[in-house]
């Protein structure tokens, strides 16, 4: 049984206690993201993109998530497509994209709902789910994911979803809410880019992208599964830019947890996203790694390993001599609008450095005439905040809940609508 980063963490014995108390937090200084390697200052937007952030984003493929590869050309096949789907109120498409553009490659099974009130093209979000698409949604013409699975979730089966796992996730896909909204809502099996156990790339993306498949010797800059399913997203952008009720220039990126940090990575790597939404990410996403607050560099790299680059585990217990820190990630999205959102609750995804996070990218975003979050000081709790960068702390659980898309949707509607006019309260508190 695979469990989730916040489950397994007492139960790694580290060079370094795991804390949770801010009282414990060690003295740090971030990389300036604004200082080139050669130490001279960046001073415009002009020299980000040029000079700065192609050393940044070569850093983050050297000593964390590893080098993604060149994409190959995908093949989809709709397999199955509903004009009245949701009583009427959706297009359905069901789509294989064979990631490798050959039938005996690796496939990811794409779901895809456009809205059908929305006159021309909808924006879109797009993002993988845990459980297969079948969770997302009680619609019963939804396939079920084919690929593994781990046991110990209900209704998986030697490895394999049934028909018990359908609508098991509807708390957090709410696609009817997303629909109403006017937005499409793209979703996949992230287990069909990669499974998600250490020995899950032998029969996923990474070895079939490999020329010694799964005899691979993986190098300390080699991608990890992060990357793999980072690459899985961007071929379904490249297929939901072909649809004719799309908007293929606003999509945005989305994720949970491990997604959530293969959402910023997705995000960062591919500047056709719009917009890019990190939720409950943490370490290795978007918190400050030099907090030593919550879950560890050192306890994820135990744990997960197959996640990030083999390299990124050197750093254990020495966060300090990390040349990056995950400020500089959001930076990466810049001038693109993105959301980072916290929840009360998950202390171990250090609900604080990863605002901070969104603190310490704000100066990039000023280069381009954008404000960034708008304030230094964490708020207090479903207050959200920001304006190019975006954050909120709901109350609750490591989850993401109808509250987070609520803002998730605003947001999207404030940079990608034309048109938009500010709404009133939230009804979602």
């Amino acid at each position: 049984m695979l469990l989730c980063a916040t489950c397994l963490g007492a139960s790694l014995l580290l060079a370094r206690p795991i804390s949770e108390d801010e009282a414990n937090v060690p003295a740090y200084a971030l990389p300036p993201v604004l200082v080139a390697s050669d130490g001279s200052p960046v001073r415009s937007a002009e020299d980000w993109v040029q000079r700065r952030r192609p050393e940044v984003m070569e850093l983050f493929r050297s000593v964390v998530y590893g080098r993604t590869p060149a994409p190959a050309p995908i093949l989809a096949e709709v397999v199955e497509q509903d004009s009245q789907a949701l009583g009427g109120r959706a297009t359905r498409r069901q789509v294989t994209i064979y990631l490798l553009g050959r039938r005996d490659g690796p496939f990811v099974d794409l779901l895809v709902y456009s809205p059908n009130h929305v006159q021309g093209k909808a924006p879109a979000f797009l993002g993988l789910n845990f459980d297969g698409n079948q969770a997302t949604t009680a619609d019963p013409a939804v396939r079920l994911a084919r690929t593994w699975h781990a046991n110990g979730k209900p209704g998986f089966v030697n490895n394999r979803a049934t028909e018990a796992t359908r609508g098991t996730g509807l708390d957090r896909w709410p696609i009817d809410m997303i629909l109403a909204r006017g937005f499409a809502v793209a979703t996949a099996y992230y287990g069909d880019i990669e499974p998600d156990h250490a020995e899950g790339w032998k029969t996923g993306l990474r070895a079939a992208m490999s020329p010694q498949g799964a005899q691979t010797a993986w190098k300390q800059d080699d991608w990890g599964a992060i990357g793999a399913w980072s690459y899985g997203l961007s071929r379904c952008l490249d297929y939901l830019q072909t649809l004719p009720d799309i908007d293929g220039s606003k999509v945005s990126v989305i994720g949970h947890s491990r997604l959530g940090k293969t959402s910023l990575w997705a995000g960062a790597q591919d500047e056709r996203f719009a917009m890019v939404v990190s939720n409950d990410s943490g370490e290795g996403g978007a918190a400050l790694t030099r907090r030593c607050f919550g879950e560890s560099l050192a306890r994820i790299t135990t744990a997960f390993p197959h996640w990030f680059a083999p390299g990124y585990a050197r750093f254990a217990d020495r966060e300090h001599d990390l040349p990056v820190d995950f400020h500089e990630l959001i930076a990466l999205c810049a001038p693109r609008p993105c959301y980072i959102a916290s929840a009360t609750e998950d202390k171990w995804a250090d609900p604080k450095g990863e605002f901070l996070s969104g603190v310490g990218a704000g100066p990039v975003y000023s280069l381009f005439g954008l404000s960034g979050l708008g304030t230094e000081t964490w708020p207090a709790p479903a207050t959200p905040v920001g304006e190019s960068i975006g954050y909120h702390l709901r109350i609750g659980k490591h989850d993401i809940t109808e509250y987070d898309w609520d803002k998730y949707l605003a947001f999207a509607e404030r940079h990608l609508v034309a048109g938009h006019r500010a709404q009133g309260p939230s009804s979602i508190r």
